[in-house]
């Protein structure tokens, strides 16, 4: 975090991107890799216990639009990695980077209560010959050359809309995964249109499936949610979870 200043009458700060804005288009503010957030306030408290905001999963959208301060910048146009990194900051600048949490034990399978320094979580950042958000592929067996892009915030609502309308419908499948890789993939063998698209996925082999998706992993920017800590004497990498108490941290002295 850099750049603590005053907008308005609030706190706030400017802060660093994992993608670096490199996904973004040049005419965007985003592209600068930074974001200006402010410090939560009461009423951004008032947004986390909203029980209509809780019920329709808006919650964190919600918060987080609240706290941008960057002109012409939602939530949702944020690539998901990015986002993870501002919710992070905007925990860490309302109550502090240390975050109790009950994890488990991977050895043994046994919970215990954890204390996280979250702010030493680093990013995890795009190769760096990466410019815009569309990147090629080769598939290893079909050999199709595709591109995808990373999904923004908007994608991902999108994505649970649709899927949220299939399982109001009873269907036994959800298609989870497929409806993501429409999301995903932008061509294939330099075809845009969306049908070619849909067909595409809807038969691609398996083992392309997850070639294909190891590859978005692996160029994905986001905020590393994982440290290694001491369990009885043993180190051991845990993920973070990101629970209730993440913005809720506990009020008991």
């Amino acid at each position: 975090m850099a750049d603590k200043k005053e907008t308005s009458q609030f706190p706030s700060e400017v802060i660093d991107l994992p993608s670096g804005g490199a996904v973004y288009p040049t005419d965007s503010t985003l592209s600068s890799g930074k974001i200006e957030i402010k410090y939560m306030t009461a009423k951004e408290e008032d947004i986390l216990t909203s029980q209509n905001l809780i019920k329709k999963g808006l919650v964190i959208e919600k918060l987080l639009d609240s706290l941008i301060l960057t002109k012409g910048v939602k939530s949702e146009d944020l690539v998901i990695g990015d986002k993870n990194a501002v919710m992070v900051a905007a925990r860490i600048l309302a109550y502090g980077p240390e975050y109790a949490c009950e994890v488990t034990n991977p050895n043994t399978g046994e919970n215990l209560t954890h204390t996280f320094n979250i702010a030493d979580c680093p990013f995890i950042k795009l190769p760096k010959d990466v410019d815009g958000n569309n990147f090629d592929f080769e598939l290893p067996v079909s050999k199709q050359k595709i591109t995808f892009k990373l999904l923004t915030g908007k994608d991902e609502r999108m994505i649970n809309e649709e899927l949220d309308k299939i399982r109001k419908l009873g269907a036994q499948v959800i298609p989870e995964l497929t409806t993501r890789l429409r999301y995903l993939i932008t061509s294939v063998d330099g075809e845009t249109k969306q049908n070619v698209i849909n067909s595409f996925v809807e038969n691609m082999l398996s083992k392309d499936s997850l070639s294909l998706r190891q590859e978005i992993t692996k160029v994905t920017p986001d905020i590393d949610l994982s440290q290694e800590i001491d369990i009885e004497g043993d180190t051991v990498k845990v993920d973070i979870p990101m629970t209730v108490n993440f913005f809720w941290p506990d009020t008991e002295s």
